[in-house]
């Protein structure tokens, strides 16, 4: 990506709003769309190529596993593949993380170490994923809860390898950073300050939840929530340290209606345009 610049913020998008969406033709930036909802096909993936017309989009994927030490599932590569050469998004993420072990697939994002060993792992699993896109793919940090004694690569420098090792690009999730630094204890803005800013081609917002967890308060990503103000004010020191970046409003639980998904866009509009010109008057 050139970085020229972005598009106005994106929305997830969600069943309840494709119709909404085809009939009003908000004034929002980009689509994204989860690949594993549209991999059979259906009534649902012909609207999306119908929103396709009028608006750009990204294919997200939430089930490669990356961090797979088995390699990629070649039938779930083939059909995401498939799906990306028919919508021929703008934009093709997945994330840090694994899902697979033994052929069974587990609904979750599962952390993994950061070691040279995994990094090799990962990596290899990057180029195979790109060789068949034919395409760069970002890569997204993920929300963190437990660390690993083993690792002994800092996440940030180990996206910063993924990306100079494989020509990847990276998906800077601000709510993660947030929720992780909470969770384990580490300075959000000095993960910001880490990370390749040339290599960052796209921006996530989402809310998350506060639990209890035996008198300790743990940060959950849930995607169910406004973006807090805590993370509107990390964003801005992303936008500070990246430039504008093409920015997403996640929300997959206690989905809202359009008119607030629509409502946040703008606002991290907003916050993108004060971070810039405050950048430009400093």
């Amino acid at each position: 990506m050139d970085h020229a610049p972005p598009l106005p913020a994106g929305i997830g998008l969600r069943a309840r709003h494709l119709d909404e969406i085809a009939a009003q033709a908000p004034a929002v930036g980009f689509l994204e769309i989860h690949a594993e909802n549209h991999l059979s096909g259906g009534p649902a993936l012909r609207k999306v190529e119908r929103l396709r017309r009028d608006h750009a989009l990204s294919v997200h994927g939430v089930g490669l596993s990356l961090g797979s030490a088995e390699g990629l599932d070649a039938h779930h590569l083939g059909r995401v593949a498939a799906l990306v050469a028919r919508l021929q998004p703008q934009f093709v993420s997945e994330h840090l993380a694994w899902s697979v072990v033994g052929g069974a697939y587990l609904n979750d994002l599962l952390p993994l170490p950061y070691t040279e060993e995994s990094l090799d792992v990962v990596a290899r699993n990057i180029e195979r994923l790109q060789a068949a896109l034919r395409r760069p793919v970002m890569i997204e940090n993920p929300s963190g809860y437990v660390a690993f004694v083993q690792s002994s690569i800092p996440e940030p420098e180990f996206l910063a390898a993924l990306a100079a090792r494989t020509g990847c690009r990276l998906l800077c999730d601000v709510n993660n950073i947030f929720v992780s630094g909470c969770n384990l204890g580490f300075d959000p803005a000095a993960y910001l300050a880490a990370l390749p800013a040339a290599a960052v081609d796209e921006i996530h917002l989402a809310g998350h939840a506060r639990n209890d967890a035996d008198g300790e308060v743990i940060l959950i990503d849930d995607h169910g929530a406004r973006v807090s103000d805590p993370v509107w004010a990390l964003y801005r020191a992303a936008i500070a340290r990246f430039g504008r970046r093409p920015t997403l409003i996640e929300w997959d639980t206690d989905v809202p209606a359009l008119d607030v998904l629509l409502d946040e866009a703008a606002r991290a509009d907003r916050e993108a345009a004060a971070a810039m010109t405050m950048g430009k008057a400093a």
